[in-house]
């Protein structure tokens, strides 16, 4: 358990070290999002636990991380489809946040830049 309390403060204060990252909003409640493509933002479905966040990240990430500490990261049914991990913000440490934030960054941005190359959007 970590020693000081981690909150969408403390995972925006990470977040925005991160080049390109800006505050967005979505269904009204605070989100980041990189060149305007989301990164994380607070839990929003009913079926997550309160004071979780959703974290942008693949699959194959999404599941080694689950392996390894099924305490801090999980999914639902309703997001199972995506390329996201739910994550116990009551359970992560600083260190693990500030890793899993690196590696939803570079998905996102890489997301971003094969997207961009393949399609187009409106």
């Amino acid at each position: 358990m970590p020693k000081t309390k981690i909150d969408f403060d403390v995972v925006r204060e990470m977040a925005m070290a991160l080049p390109d990252v800006e505050e967005s909003s979505l269904h009204g409640v605070a989100s980041l999002k990189v060149s305007g493509r989301l990164l994380t933002c607070p839990a929003l479905h009913r079926s997550a636990e309160p004071n979780s966040m959703m974290v942008r990240i693949d699959f194959e990430q999404r599941t080694k991380l689950m392996a390894a500490e099924p305490g801090i990261y999980y999914v639902t049914e309703h997001y199972v489809k995506h390329p996201a991990v739910l994550v116990r913000l009551g359970e992560i440490d600083r260190k693990s946040l500030r890793d899993l934030l690196r590696r939803a960054w570079h998905f996102v941005s890489s997301t971003k830049r094969n997207r961009g190359q393949t399609q187009r959007h409106n």
